[in-house]
Order: structure tokens, then C-alpha cells, then sequence
């Protein structure tokens, strides 16, 4: 097996003759020791070793005496240094620690729980006002990065690797400041440097620090670090590359070991689908992938079972890992199931196969053509007048009986087939009716609280006086993905009755970094259904951004007449196919994808990527032209604010290519011009009343919601409104015009 890294970190440095042979690689027995840590103590002013059997005190072995008290969930482990549970578990600093330091070095080891909560920091030294950090100098594994800071967050100066630390490895992180310049290390070896540094650890506090931690944040909300912690240091000077690089080098050797020790594909005993073959290893290598047989299982993971009765068959699937010159491989015993027949997988595709809303069709619906193993699917209707066999759906007339037929479908593979019969209804058309109101649909901020959906109603027809719902309570809640919920959008079917509400899968008030809820975050929207905005359905968690995305921020929607279906919007990072960790450099771009019933979509499509960072887009239609608004992040106009366009297509296509675009460009900086700070999450809408279109935004550095309006969209001229009187604390949201019924429905039921 192979040793952990910090087996021998705590004895003497090793040679490099030592160093040599303990990375030394013996294929079938993989064997690699991690270096020990050098005796650099020139300029220690603290050192604990971790290494403790037992006892609540963290000696320093510094000599300076500056000993750290352990508290909280915090177990010994030995020579695997200190566990920290997560609860509460950390080491208290002595105070004013950094005094008098113009120049500092902190250095660790630490192995982050696969289950870390965020924020956190992995350590932090400063002060603590009210729960707020002021003045501090911190790490976090977080977009591995570093923050030393004045006073609270928005003083940071901050030197960041744009990537998350590996989890449940250990890693040595450094951090040296001098003369201005930061620079951070993993595992010995520079990943970020900033120069023009103005603050200086000595001037945090004037010297007095009381919140020096390892293991706990200075923000008192923050997550307390869960892992394990050991050897960390603290230096009155910045080391050199070559200190540090004594400190916690990892050759290539042993990134090699150990991303082989710890690679696993699970239980691969009995194969029946598509295998995901990771491409980088916790430690820095590269995988490659061979297969002995790679029409079964191919190098890419891809599987094709054989066939029905011919058994099953075990593949050799062969990892290379790779770092620098260094190389070594693994191979895992992949047994792939044989198929099953052609009978029992019509069988299955017609067990789940659905038409939904069967007894209370209101609009087209999905009829499926393709089912699961391949299967094909089609459809008769025993009267196409109410529904076609493609799902076109054409209602009676208001006051007419309810349309009531079959649907036939016919599972098919090869010269296998069932059939499968679904009764339905059609529902009449409803009363058409005058708006003389407004739903509003918000979440508040982002903390726990805020990031659920609030509903406010507008008082008769004025769009610019509202009344919080529901006590000013939520009205609905996440219970799936992050369950944080922000930006809903509320879309009305076409024929009047039917209600989508979608929103945004992200909280980050339960402690995600923007960075990483753009690099691992939700590749989902949320979705609920309702006929009266008052009692909605179950939650459904959808799933409409590619493998690729990052994120999956800010959907909406607009039905288009000519594709008879909604078209369906939101905001993506974009990472490489061989990028699964998501750690390069990419940009948010408007993503689509198309649906009759927000439960089945299409493969989505890019829809608008000027070269630069896009979000937030709305859209509406006027006569035959769509307008839309976007809040363009600062490269296409100069400013964070809205940009507006318009377009004849819904679905024209805007590439960094296209030229000219598609959407022409009426103006852009619109909340500047209006006199408004930094805006996001428009949400565009007509006056019942007059002509005049509102375009409520979001000043996410000041008031929050505002309203803008225009007497045109084809001759904007947006300005502030005035008299204005919103919820309490509105985000990025939708308001809805309703009819007066429907108002007050919502005034009486949820006011």
C-alpha cells in the first residue's frame, strides 16, 4: 500500500538520495512515502506540531511559548495530526499574534472532509465586531485563496488559485506576504501571486488581535473547518520558493502514487451503463485510460452490454496516471452484464411511458417518440380535431363540454411491440378577462431566509403600490438540491389558465462561494404548476443544463406561437469536455432549451454569447417583435447594468462570430443612465392601463428592487419612476399582470 503524506512529515528532512527511493513506484505494490517536512525555523514565531496523544493544549514547538488551546469536536489522532469534527472543534491562537509583522509566512497541512461545509476558513487571524470580521488575514480552501483585510469583507485584498483545494487529501497550503507582494503555495509549489498588497498583518487591529484561530472563521456565522489539520506555522518573515518548497513538495512521483492509491470506480461487478472515467487525480496527475476490450467498454467509458444471451463478459479497464515525466497504472476488473431481450425492454419503455395531465389537458403536450433501451414510440389519436398525434392540442370554446378521446401509442423495437392506450380530456377555454392587477414573485436575500419565494399583490391596478402576502412569510420553499431558492419567474400559459413558476437551485446563504456555485453548482431548475397562483404543486427538480454547465442561474421563459412551446432561458458557465472539475477560466452565457410542459425538455443550446459574461435575460413581445433585456457583466458595454435588444426569431442565435447579430442592440447602461448604481434581474411588463411598460431591476450594492418605466420599448426612454411603494426587501423576480379574480384571490387567500 501506499503510505498517507503526512506519515513522515512530522522526523528530519530527507535527503534527496531518500527522498529519491521513498517515491520509488513498484507496479502491482505501489509503494511512496510523502517527504518529511524540513527543520526551516529560521523566523518561526509559532509552531504546533498537531502531534499530540491527547489533552486540550496545542504545544508550541516554536520555543516562543506560544502555546494554543484545542476546544470543540476535536480529536487526536497522532501522527495523523488533529481531527476537527465540524461542530465546533478548533485551535485557539494566542492573542495579537501578528504584532509588529511587516512580513508573515502561515503554512499548513490540512485534509479537507469531503462533506465541508462553506464558508469556512481553514485558518483565520483578526478581529470580530458583532459577528463581522474586521481586520483579519484568512485561508479558505474555497477558490483556494487568501484575504488580508482592513476591516470586513468589502476591505479584502485577495490572491486566489480560481479553484477549489482537493478534498480528502492532504495538502500543505502556504501563504507569504512581504513588501507588498502575496504569494500561495499548494504543496510547495506557487499557484497565485499579487503584488500592490497595501495592508500589512502588524496593522491588522494596530497590533491587538483577539480571534486567532486554526480551524475557525472570524465571521462568527462562518463553518468551522471538518478534517484533519497538522504542522502549521507561523513566520516574522516571507520564506523563499525554496523554503517553502522544503516544506511540502510532492514530486511527481508521488502525485503519481497517491492519486492511484485512492482512485476507485466503485463496484464494477456488474456493469450495466456508461461508466464516468475521472481525467485528473486530488494530488495534480493526469489519467488516460485503455480498454482490453474496448467494443464493450471503450476508453471513454462508454458501455455496450452483450448481447441477450450470450452472457456476460469482464473488460480490463487500465489507468495511466500521469505528472510530469512520471507515470504509473491501475487496472480495475470491469464485468459488463449481458442485455436483456427486446420483449422485456418494450415492456419496461412502456411501463413509463405517460401522457401527463390526462384528465385536464389545457395546452399542447409532450408525446414522446423515443423511449429508454432504444425503443421507438408512436402515436394515434381517436380525435385530431382536440389532439393531434404530435401533441398539438386545440381546446373548445369557452362554454363548450370537455373534449374527451384516446391516445394510442405503439412501443416498438425491432419486431417487438406493445401498445398502450391513454384516455384523456380536454378542457374548454376559459372566460377571457381583463387584467386590473399584478402578482409579484421575489426571494429577499441571501441568507436562509431570503432565498425562498415570497409573493406580494398590487393594490387594484396600480403597478407601483404593493401588499406583501402571506403575512410577509414565504410561500414556497425548497426541499430538493441546494434548497436555496432566488430569481422565480412566473410565466402564464397562453390560453390563460395554467401557471409556471421556475426559479434558480442556489443558496448561497447555506455557505457556497459565487465561485464555486458557478463551478459546481446546480445544473437544475426549480419548477411548480398552478391554475389560480395560490395552490401550487409538488416541486419538481429538473435538469436542463449540459454536463458541462457550472451553473444554472436565473431561468425564464417565453412562449413562442410558432413552435407551439415555451422556450426556456437561463445563464451557464460553460466548462472544456475535458475539464470534469470545472477549474479553468470561462465566462456565463445565455443557454435555451424548449417545452410544452416544463417536465421534458430539449437538448440545450446556446442562445446568446457575445464572447463575454451574460445574465439575467427577460423578454417581451410587442406587435411581432421580441425585446429583450440582459444584464450584461461589464465587457460588452463598460457597465454592470441592462442592455436591451430586440429580434423578429425568439430563437435567433448570437455567437462571439455572429456578425451582424441577430438581436440588435437599442442601448445599453439603462439603469445608469436612469441614475441608478449597478443593476441585475430585470423584469419587463405592460401597463394595464396605459401605454407604458415597466422595467423593475435589481441595484444588488444598494435599494434592491427598483422600478424604471418607458413610455416605448421601440423608443425607450427609461427613467426612475417616482411614488413608488414595493415590498420589503424584493430580488430579482417577476411581476405578472391578473385579472381582477385572480387578484383578489391572492389578496384574500394568501393576504
Amino acid at each position: 500500500m501506499i503510505p498517507t503524506r503526512s506519515t513522515a512529515r512530522t522526523g528530519p528532512a530527507l535527503g534527496a538520495a531518500a527522498l529519491a527511493a521513498s517515491a520509488a513506484l513498484a507496479l502491482g505494490g505501489l509503494v511512496a512515502a510523502a517527504p518529511a517536512h524540513s527543520a526551516v525555523d529560521d523566523g518561526l514565531i509559532l509552531r504546533y506540531n498537531l502531534t499530540e496523544a491527547a489533552g486540550t493544549v496545542a504545544e508550541d514547538s516554536s520555543g516562543n511559548g506560544r502555546n494554543g488551546v484545542i476546544s470543540g469536536d476535536a480529536t487526536a489522532l497522532g501522527s495523523e495530526g488533529l481531527q476537527l469534527g465540524g461542530t465546533n472543534a478548533h485551535v485557539r491562537l494566542p492573542n495579537d499574534v501578528m504584532r509588529g509583522l511587516d512580513s508573515i509566512t502561515v503554512s499548513t497541512d490540512v485534509k479537507i472532509a469531503a462533506d465541508q461545509g462553506a464558508p469556512y476558513f481553514i485558518w483565520g487571524m483578526g478581529n470580530t465586531t458583532n459577528g463581522t470580521g474586521n481586520g483579519y488575514l484568512f485561508t479558505t480552501g474555497n477558490a483556494y485563496r487568501t484575504s488580508i483585510a482592513s476591516g470586513n469583507w468589502a476591505t479584502e485584498q485577495t490572491l486566489s488559485a480560481n479553484r477549489d483545494l482537493a478534498r480528502s487529501v492532504w495538502k500543505t497550503i502556504t501563504y507569504t506576504l512581504s513588501g507588498g507582494t502575496a504569494v500561495l503555495y499548494e504543496d510547495g509549489t506557487e499557484v497565485a501571486r499579487k503584488t500592490g498588497v497595501t495592508i500589512t498583518p502588524g496593522s491588522i487591529g494596530e497590533g491587538t488581535t483577539t480571534a486567532n484561530y486554526l480551524g475557525r472563521s472570524v465571521y462568527s456565522g462562518d463553518k468551522y473547518l471538518k478534517g484533519q489539520v497538522r504542522d502549521f506555522r507561523i513566520y516574522n518573515r516571507a520564506l523563499s520558493d525554496a523554503e517553502v518548497r522544503e516544506l511540502g513538495y510532492v514530486s511527481p512521483e508521488q502525485r503519481v502514487a497517491l492519486d492511484l492509491q485512492d482512485l476507485s470506480l466503485g463496484d464494477t461487478s456488474a456493469v450495466t451503463a456508461n461508466l464516468k472515467l475521472p481525467t485528473t487525480g486530488p494530488n495534480g496527475s493526469a489519467y488516460s485510460w485503455s480498454s482490453s476490450d474496448s467494443a464493450t467498454v471503450s476508453a471513454q467509458g462508454a458501455v455496450t452490454r452483450p448481447a441477450n444471451g450470450t452472457g456476460d463478459r469482464t473488460v480490463t479497464l487500465t489507468a495511466t496516471a500521469t505528472s510530469g515525466d512520471a507515470s504509473a497504472s491501475k487496472a480495475f476488473a470491469v464485468t459488463v452484464r449481458e442485455d436483456i431481450s427486446d420483449d422485456l425492454k418494450v415492456k419496461e419503455a412502456a411501463a413509463v411511458l405517460n401522457v401527463w395531465d390526462a384528465d385536464a389537458i389545457r395546452g399542447n403536450i409532450t408525446l414522446p417518440t423515443a423511449g429508454p433501451n432504444g425503443t421507438k414510440v408512436e402515436w394515434t389519436s381517436s380525435d385530431e380535431s382536440a389532439v393531434t398525434a404530435t401533441g398539438e392540442v386545440t381546446r373548445p370554446a369557452y362554454g363548450s363540454q370537455q373534449a374527451r378521446l384516446n391516445l394510442h401509442a405503439t412501443i416498438s423495437l425491432g419486431k417487438t411491440k406493445a401498445r398502450k392506450k391513454f384516455r384523456v380530456t380536454v378542457l374548454p377555454l376559459p372566460k377571457a378577462e381583463a387584467k386590473e392587477g399584478y402578482a409579484f414573485a421575489y426571494f429577499t436575500g441571501n441568507d436562509l431566509a431570503g432565498e425562498n419565494i415570497y409573493m406580494a399583490a398590487s393594490r387594484g391596478n396600480d403597478a407601483l403600490k404593493w401588499d406583501e402576502l402571506n403575512g410577509g412569510k414565504a410561500v414556497l420553499k425548497s426541499g430538493l438540491g441546494t434548497k436555496g431558492l432566488r430569481d422565480p419567474f412566473v410565466i402564464r400559459s397562453p390560453e390563460g389558465d395554467k401557471f409556471y413558476m421556475i426559479a434558480t437551485d442556489l443558496s448561497i446563504g447555506s455557505g457556497t462561494s459565487w465561485d464555486s456555485s458557478q463551478r459546481q453548482g446546480s445544473q437544475y431548475m426549480e419548477v411548480w404548476e398552478s391554475t389560480d397562483l395560490v395552490n401550487w404543486s409538488g416541486q419538481r427538480h429538473v435538469k436542463v443544463a449540459p454536463d458541462t454547465a457550472g451553473n444554472t442561474w436565473a431561468p425564464e421563459a417565453h412562449y413562442d406561437e410558432k413552435i407551439g412551446a415555451y422556450v426556456v432561458y437561463w445563464a451557464s458557465k460553460l466548462y472544456a469536455d475535458n475539464d470534469p472539475n470545472h477549474t479553468g477560466g470561462t465566462y456565463n452565457r445565455m443557454m435555451y432549451s424548449t417545452t410544452r410542459d416544463f417536465r421534458t425538455f430539449t437538448e440545450a443550446k446556446v442562445w446568446n454569447d457575445p464572447g463575454n459574461s451574460v445574465i439575467d435575460s427577460t423578454v417581451i413581445k410587442e406587435g411581432d417583435t421580441f425585446y429583450r433585456f440582459t444584464k450584461d457583466e461589464g465587457r460588452v458595454s463598460g457597465c454592470l447594468d441592462i442592455m436591451q435588444e430586440k429580434s423578429k426569431d425568439l430563437l435567433a442565435v448570437d455567437l462571439p462570430a455572429t456578425a451582424p447579430r441577430n438581436w440588435a442592440l437599442m442601448g445599453n447602461c439603462i439603469g445608469k443612465n436612469a441614475g441608478t448604481g449597478g443593476v441585475e434581474g430585470p423584469t419587463v411588463f405592460k401597463s394595464n392601463t396605459e401605454e407604458k411598460y415597466y422595467l423593475f431591476v435589481d441595484e444588488f450594492g444598494g435599494r434592491g428592487y427598483i422600478p424604471l418605466e418607458s413610455t416605448s420599448l421601440e423608443n425607450p426612454n427609461w427613467k426612475l419612476s417616482t411614488n413608488y411603494e414595493l415590498p420589503r426587501a424584493p430580488r430579482h423576480g417577476t411581476v405578472l399582470p391578473v385579472t381582477r379574480t385572480e387578484l383578489e384571490r391572492l389578496h384574500s387567500q394568501l393576504g
